[in-house]
């Protein structure tokens, strides 16, 4: 598949939201109560993503095929402490069409470079423990830092904070040669 990765544009938040919540009503489901799944409205989330799209140190990335915006990634400095950490993957969501295919690992490649110019060294990331994503970010080379428990619609599920120590090193290496097939 032909995708090409781009800094998102404040005019990119719709398509973003429509990417967001279309990937937590097929990633999430039987893991979230279907209720809350159901309840996610693209309408309700622009206003969101727009801020953070306005926000100077969110690094923010679109995938793009011959459909228009199927993925995206974002980032920036740590929002919650862990260990000596201090760069975030806040968020990756593709749609289905777009899995599989290299485009989640050259989005994590492209967050990796951006986070490195700004002088960031690492790079964490939160993942609810029964998301097949674990296996993609483990491919990619991360590994286990913490965990804790996060309530989502009135259920307590475990999430995972795995992380990649130098990200340099990581670029050089996991990113680029993590094969086809993996779950992105």
């Amino acid at each position: 598949m032909e995708f090409s990765i781009r800094k998102a544009a404040i005019e990119d938040a719709g398509h973003i939201t429509r990417v967001h919540v279309n990937s937590w009503k097929t990633t999430y489901q039987g893991i979230v109560p279907d209720e809350y799944l159901a309840s996610l409205k693209i309408e309700d989330r622009v206003p969101r993503w727009t801020e953070q799209l306005a926000d100077a140190e969110h690094l923010i990335f679109v995938a793009e095929n011959q459909q228009g915006v199927c993925g995206f990634i974002g980032g920036g400095p740590m929002r919650e402490p862990i260990g000596e950490y201090d760069g975030e993957l806040y968020a990756i969501y593709l749609l289905r069409a777009c899995q599989l295919c290299g485009v989640g690992r050259s989005l994590v490649h492209t967050l990796a470079e951006n986070l490195l110019a700004r002088d960031f060294k690492s790079m964490a990331v939160w993942v609810l423990e029964a998301n097949p994503a674990v296996l993609f970010y483990q491919a990619l080379g991360a590994t286990l830092i913490t965990q804790k428990i996060i309530e989502i619609a009135g259920v307590r599920l475990p999430e995972l904070a795995l992380g990649w120590p130098d990200l340099k090193a990581s670029l050089g290496t996991r990113f680029i040669a993590a094969k086809d097939g993996v779950a992105e």
